[in-house]
């Protein structure tokens, strides 16, 4: 079986949720068109990831009121799973026939008393049905001054129309664990959210998809200085530079023994196509197999609590 996959690296319209996801439809429409089977977009594409935490100057203060302002913008713009914006997408899903695998920053509806917001995956079926929605369980470093934890509701793989499809995002992916728990599940493609896909996170998605016998799409963003947010203290060099980029792409498509079959993409906005040859997998299984032969369910005992907190 062989499924066509696309990876979208491209710049969100930051913290502007509608006209994120107008974008987002026309470039859904552009895969499909090439045939895609599959499309995936990076880390909290929907709408920006929050680059800030890491180029701010002063943003950590206590009460510090630019902060909270911008951290009020993206949070109106953040996407609630029933939300008219996430019907668009599953719309554009069942209308071009296409599984989409998506990077939200996800608010929860109002009236639910929930008002975190969480870093997350959700993974639309081609009948535009949501398969699968799992939130980061640990928000890496400062990144916990913007979202909650989250569970492992949907930590695993699900059947959707181009196969076994699952994810983890960022710094789960040295989460042994949270690596465990999707490799048991039975992926044939796991896709590899990250804000961009730099050095160590290419070491970390080939090793996946070495570990875990499966085709991993590492889809990383595109986000020039000209989007960080006015309310914040910018470091001089990049006000000087609106073009410069603070996350440069850099995705890449990786064969279940490791090795590239699409080499990372850095410094522009593009698609990345591969036909994914699913054999593959049954074919390096033979050498390593961590749910089967190398698990050693006499030894080690592994379960995941799949409640949803909320």
């Amino acid at each position: 079986m062989t499924i066509r996959v696309a990876l979208i690296q491209a710049r969100p319209v930051y913290y502007d949720l509608d006209k994120c996801v107008a974008k987002a439809l026309s470039l859904i429409a552009e895969a499909a068109g090439q045939g895609a089977q599959l499309a995936a977009f990076g880390e909290t594409f929907f709408p920006g990831y929050p680059a800030w935490l890491d180029y701010a100057v002063d943003y950590a203060r206590w009460d510090h009121a630019p902060t909270k302002e911008v951290y009020a913008r993206l949070a109106a713009n953040s996407i609630a799973i029933d939300s008219p914006q996430m019907r668009q997408l599953q719309e554009a899903a069942a209308q071009r026939n296409i599984v989409l695998v998506l990077g939200i920053n996800e608010k929860v509806r109002l009236g639910r008393g929930n008002r975190s917001l969480y870093n997350s995956i959700v993974t639309i079926d081609a009948d535009g049905a949501i398969a699968n929605h799992h939130r980061k369980l640990r928000p890496t470093y400062t990144e916990q001054l913007v979202w909650a934890q989250g569970d492992g509701a949907g930590l695993s793989a699900v059947d959707t129309a181009a196969g076994r499809v699952g994810g983890l995002i960022c710094w789960e992916h040295w989460m042994p664990h949270a690596r465990q728990a999707l490799h048991i599940s039975s992926e044939a493609i796991h896709v590899a959210l990250w804000p961009a896909v730099k050095a160590s996170h290419q070491i970390a998605s080939r090793h996946y998809a070495f570990e875990g016998r499966t085709f991993v799409l590492a889809v990383g963003n595109i986000m020039p200085a000209a989007d960080f947010p006015p309310e914040l203290s910018m470091p001089p060099d990049l006000r000087e530079d609106p073009t410069a980029l603070l996350l440069n792409g850099g995705s890449a498509i990786i064969a279940p023994d490791g090795e590239y079959l699409i080499p990372p993409v850095y410094d522009a906005e593009t698609i990345l196509y591969a036909d994914l040859d699913l054999n593959q997998i049954v074919q390096e299984q033979m050498t390593l197999d961590v749910t089967g032969g190398y698990a050693r369910d006499d030894i080690f005992t592994f379960a995941v609590n799949r409640h949803r907190l909320q």
